[in-house]
């Protein structure tokens, strides 16, 4: 079942609002800091954060944005790369001043909801955007903005030597993109089980439960017994959606665990992730 409208661009606008209030509050000397995401400084995350948030700020409009273009017709004709983007639009950034990157991100972040937001309630479902994996529903750009607010504002805390910061809302929304997405991520390595099922149970703050098919536009049947199952802690599992702990460590310490088919379990857990 798809996230209900309003309660999307709430939890949206609140995290937009914590991750503002995460950069407010770390630490100045920590910024130039080696992050949790190697070859970026903390101050890094914040410059990739703002280059994605101006792209998806036109891109929800409808708008082609100008620095995938810019970025585009500097290739000469290769293959569009996100990683490589990234790097480029990180580096482009290395020279301004601190604040100026962080009220980019700010004011393009509060475009981007503003004009989420103006999208009706009717055509919620069916709005289409254009992003780096090509169309997508404009209801899981606005999904996947919480979910890399929330995972970049966890490696930010990291960074700034803070606690994770535990809120339902953004952890189930990394955890249901991940889940949904799943054929997609599967195909990446080659990878399709036609008819075949999981179940997730995962509890705590961010839990749910999901039954997923793993090809591509299949729903399980009612009444359908999932082929595997995995089950534990919502955290941990939107910590290796996010591709920030692997599998191996949750499952060896009990954290996650497997049933029905293991092998097949684990394979999903090995592939699973939030990023499109």
């Amino acid at each position: 079942m798809a996230l209900e409208r309003m309660w999307l661009l709430g939890a949206a606008r609140a995290e937009r609002e914590a991750l503002g209030r995460t950069i407010q509050y770390t630490p100045p000397d920590r910024w130039e800091q080696e992050s949790e995401s190697p070859g970026w400084t903390n101050s890094d995350i914040v410059a990739h954060l703002a280059a994605m948030e101006v792209a998806a700020a036109a891109a929800i409009a409808g708008e082609e944005p100008s620095e995938f273009e810019e970025f585009s017709k500097e290739l000469g004709g290769e293959d569009f790369s996100l990683d490589a983007f990234n790097d480029w639009s990180v580096r482009r950034r290395a020279e301004e001043p601190f604040r100026s990157v962080v009220a980019e991100w700010g004011r393009a972040a509060d475009l981007f909801l503003a004009r989420a937001s103006k999208i009706p309630p009717q055509e919620w479902t069916a709005r289409r955007v254009r992003w780096v994996a090509g169309e997508m529903g404009a209801r899981f750009l606005v999904q996947a903005r919480v979910m890399e607010w929330w995972l970049h504002g966890e490696d930010i805390l990291a960074g700034g030597g803070n606690p994770p910061r535990l809120e339902h809302p953004p952890i189930f929304c990394v955890n249901d993109l991940a889940i949904r997405t799943l054929p997609y991520a599967l195909s990446l390595a080659g990878l399709t089980f036609p008819g075949r099922s999981v179940r997730f149970h995962l509890d705590a703050v961010g839990g749910g439960t999901w039954h997923h098919g793993l090809a591509p536009r299949e729903v399980p049947a009612d009444g359908k017994v999932p082929d595997a199952i995995v089950e534990g802690r919502a955290y941990a599992f939107a910590m290796v959606a996010g591709r920030r702990v692997p599998a191996e460590f949750y499952l060896a310490e009990g954290v996650l665990q497997t049933g029905g088919d293991d092998a097949l379990a684990e394979t999903v857990l090995q592939h699973l992730r939030a990023f499109a």
